[in-house]
C-alpha cells in the first residue's frame, strides 16, 4: 500500500516538475520535458538493437521483421 501511494505522490510530483521545467526552458536549447523523465518509478525504455540489414528487408523489401522477445513487452 505504501508503494502505491509513493508512486502516486511521485506521479503528481513529476507532473508539476515537468511543467515548471518547460516554463524555463529555451525552446531553442532543449527538448520538452515529460514527467517520466522526472518521476524515479517510470520505467525506461531501452531501445532495440537491430542489423542494418533490417532497415533493407522492411524498406527496400517491403518485409515486416521479427522482432526479437525482448520488443515484445
Amino acid at each position: 500500500m505504501l508503494k502505491g501511494r509513493q508512486r502516486h505522490d511521485w506521479s503528481i510530483a513529476s507532473s508539476c516538475l515537468s511543467v515548471i521545467a518547460n516554463l524555463h526552458r529555451d525552446p531553442k536549447r532543449t527538448r520538452a520535458l515529460k514527467p517520466s523523465d522526472f518521476d524515479p518509478f517510470a520505467k525506461r525504455q531501452r531501445p532495440i538493437s537491430v542489423p542494418v540489414s533490417v532497415l533493407k528487408d522492411v524498406f527496400i523489401d517491403g518485409k515486416v521483421p521479427d522482432l526479437p522477445k525482448e520488443a515484445h513487452g
